[in-house]
């Protein structure tokens, strides 16, 4: 079989390569991807500017849908033929307070599927049993893959940002993560607005099609004066910053009112200068968010199955996974909004 295999440091260095069939092992599931998101970090995996650690060579890819084709030795929860999504962490020290506590998804030890370990841009890949998700019987391949993303945000909207019926929220970037966010952040009782530039005007329609109250290009119109003119001078409540751009975090603070709540989405790829002075003159609880762990899988899942999130209007591209530098060019270009690699027969 061929994947998608970045094989040594520095720029680049990723090609389509014969790699070998995996084999799993004890408490181990063996996956036959069905369906495989672009995500940025693939990119920054490219580009090597991620501080996650990796260990090529090694097949990329983590978001991804599939069936079960193998069983290790010990998994008893589990059937092949059986539909599934896996979790990223392909390794953790289950000792730490974090793992201990089931915030695994910051132990210091944790290791990644398509990072350190082979991933899903490829027929078969091979993730431990405590990681796999049934998928329920209304959720497609397309969006069990993109439960991934959508645990993400999950994490960083529904379990680290307070957001309280009728609270005006400010998303910064219309890409995959803040059209996701906009999605949760009704499901939540928020009232939206979300923010891009010219080039992003298929992604603030789309916006505006999933239900944003009010999108505003940046370019032609003032943010912050518009939302001062809707909230009485204050600002928003909360801002969801989803660009991983250093000036949307910028805008965000001049955003956001005082006492108001901040969560950093977005990866920017290397440090940003920022006034945090703003942080401590209008009180304000500026949260991080990374990755995503098992109880935001599983509201996740919900989700989707109760179609308070619709994550497939969202992907523009269906790639064979030959054409996967075609996928990163219209990732990393913002000529489409969401790819999805499917794998060689």
């Amino acid at each position: 079989m061929r994947g998608v295999v970045k094989y040594g440091r520095g720029e680049g260095n990723m090609e389509l390569q014969e790699v070998k069939e995996p084999r799993p092992g004890p408490n181990e599931v063996k996956i036959e991807v069905k369906a495989a998101g672009i995500c940025g970090s693939d990119i920054h995996i490219y580009h090597d500017d991620i501080k996650i650690p990796i260990k090529p060579p090694v097949v990329v890819g983590h978001e991804f849908s599939g069936i079960i084709a193998e069983l290790g030795e010990n998994v008893k929860h589990l059937k092949v033929g059986e539909r599934v999504t896996s979790e990223t962490s392909a390794s953790i020290c289950g000792i730490c307070p974090y793992c201990r506590t089931g915030h695994y998804n910051l132990c210091s030890s944790r290791l990644g599927i398509g990072y350190w370990v082979n991933g899903a841009f490829t027929k078969y890949c091979v993730v431990p049993q405590e990681r796999v998700h049934s998928l329920p019987s209304n959720v497609d391949f397309t969006s069990g893959a993109l439960c991934e993303p959508l645990a993400c945000c999950v994490h960083a909207i529904m379990e680290l940002t307070d957001i309280h019926a009728g609270d005006l929220v400010a998303i910064t970037g219309p890409g995959p993560i803040g059209l996701l966010s906009l999605q949760i952040a009704k499901a939540e009782g928020g009232k939206t607005i979300v923010m891009g530039v010219s080039k992003d005007a298929e992604r603030l329609t789309l916006a505006k099609n999933l239900g944003a109250e009010v999108v505003i290009n940046i370019q032609e119109e003032d943010p912050v004066e518009t939302i001062r003119g809707l909230t009485g001078n204050l600002g928003a409540d909360v801002v969801l910053e989803c660009s991983g751009v250093p000036a949307a975090a910028k805008l965000g603070l001049d955003l956001i009112k005082k006492r108001g709540a901040y969560t950093q989405i977005g990866l920017f790829g290397k440090p940003i200068e920022i006034d945090f002075e703003t942080v401590a003159y209008k009180e304000l609880k500026v949260t991080g968010s990374f990755s995503q762990k098992w109880t935001c899988w599983k509201k996740a899942l919900d989700l989707l199955s109760q179609k308070k999130v619709d994550v497939k209007p969202l992907v523009s591209h269906t790639l064979p996974i030959s054409e996967w530098r075609k996928g990163f060019k219209i990732h990393e270009e913002k000529t489409g909004i969401k790819v999805i690699l499917t794998p060689e027969n």
